[in-house]
């Protein structure tokens, strides 16, 4: 090989290079619009009560959480 054709292997991969970042920010991009947007489905919390220690939703009557067993309030 002489070095021009190293030269234009190199320059293939750097655009290669450009081209893949470019899709790759793209990509976050609508990602991140997306979460942004409001989903057209409505989620229901009604009677339940959220663990403050896991997160995790428990039915209004339960004394403890249902994933880490802990006390809840209320």
């Amino acid at each position: 090989m002489n070095l021009t054709q190293e030269l234009l292997l190199l320059g293939g991969a750097i655009v290669v290079l450009i081209v893949a970042v470019l899709l790759i920010q793209d990509r976050r991009r609508r990602d991140r619009e997306a979460r942004t947007r409001a989903s057209p489905f409505a989620t229901s919390t009604e009677g339940e009560k959220r663990c403050p220690n896991c997160g995790m939703f428990n039915l209004w009557t339960d004394r403890t959480c249902i994933s880490c067993k802990r006390p809840l309030r209320g």
